[in-house]
């Protein structure tokens, strides 16, 4: 038992040192690609998307080329389409690409599969259009980019210490074993205060609108993490790949980033249009 024991903690260093390593690596490249913006940046955040969607269609059994094949070019496409200031165009394509690899599903005499591949594709296509567009606001966009990023962080974070501290009942047992109501409160908690401080550090005002934004963003991130979780554990798997030592897949690390960066675009959009999502997000 005591050998077991030791085993077990060991692993638990091995993979902590695996993702710090990880995380190292992983978060300068993503910043400084944040920060240079264009096409270096378009382009992190597409081969993300492709990632995912690779991984979507791995998980839920969509990975024949008549099906993943429409996703990944419609993904491409809407890359370049961005690139070009043709995001409304982008994101048809990629409504489009979505319904091609749902009926491609279908035609493979995959029917029951048609749903999980469209979603699939619609699911990149958020992961790519939220951070994308977000950045591409020439003003503000760096800005935002690091306010969505560091609220969901503090929620991850705040999340777990709180969570691993006090511990209490389950969120939602049936779909995550370790998930608590103690951790959510101590992720919104951590998730506002960080959100208004980077908004504070920007010079930007309203900062009590700002902090609703971060409680909204906060509690979405933590929804888009039970979603994925649900998926998981309704195809059967741990993780959705093994493309980050230590973290899993790119679904794992990113599920509620991508969900709270899709809102934050659609909020952004809803106020000032797509040239100026950022804008609309934190100028209140």
């Amino acid at each position: 038992m005591t050998a077991e024991i030791n085993r077990d903690a060991d692993s638990r260093r091995r993979n902590l040192m695996l993702r710090v390593a990880s995380a190292a690596v992983l978060v300068p490249l993503v910043l400084a690609a944040a920060y240079l913006d264009g096409w270096v940046f378009l382009i992190l955040c597409a081969l993300g998307a492709l990632g995912i969607l690779w991984e979507w269609n791995r998980l839920t059994g969509g990975a024949e080329p008549l099906v993943a094949v429409p996703g990944g070019v419609a993904i491409a496409a809407g890359l370049m389409f961005t690139g070009l200031g043709h995001s409304s165009a982008a994101a048809l394509i990629v409504a489009v690409g979505a319904a091609v690899a749902g009926s491609a599903a279908v035609f493979a005499g995959r029917a029951t599969r048609g749903i999980w591949a469209a979603a699939g594709v619609i699911y990149a296509g958020a992961a790519f259009f939220g951070s994308a567009l977000l950045r591409g606001d020439a003003g503000l966009g760096f800005a935002a980019f690091l306010f969505v990023a560091l609220t969901v962080w503090a929620t991850d974070t705040f999340a777990f210490a709180v969570g691993r501290a006090i511990g209490g009942p389950l969120l939602w047992p049936q779909v995550s074993p370790n998930k608590t109501w103690s951790g959510a409160l101590g992720g919104l908690a951590g998730g506002v205060a960080v959100g208004t401080l980077v908004a504070y550090a920007d010079g930007l005002g309203r900062l009590a609108v700002i902090g609703v934004i971060a409680l909204v963003l906060s509690a979405l991130a933590q929804a888009g993490d039970l979603l994925e979780s649900a998926i998981k554990r309704h195809f059967g798997a741990k993780d959705t790949s093994q493309l980050i030592p230590g973290h899993g897949g790119l679904m794992d690390r990113l599920d509620g980033f991508l969900v709270a960066a899709a809102a934050a675009l659609v909020i952004g959009i809803a106020r000032q249009g797509t040239a100026a999502a950022a804008h609309g997000l934190l100028v209140w």
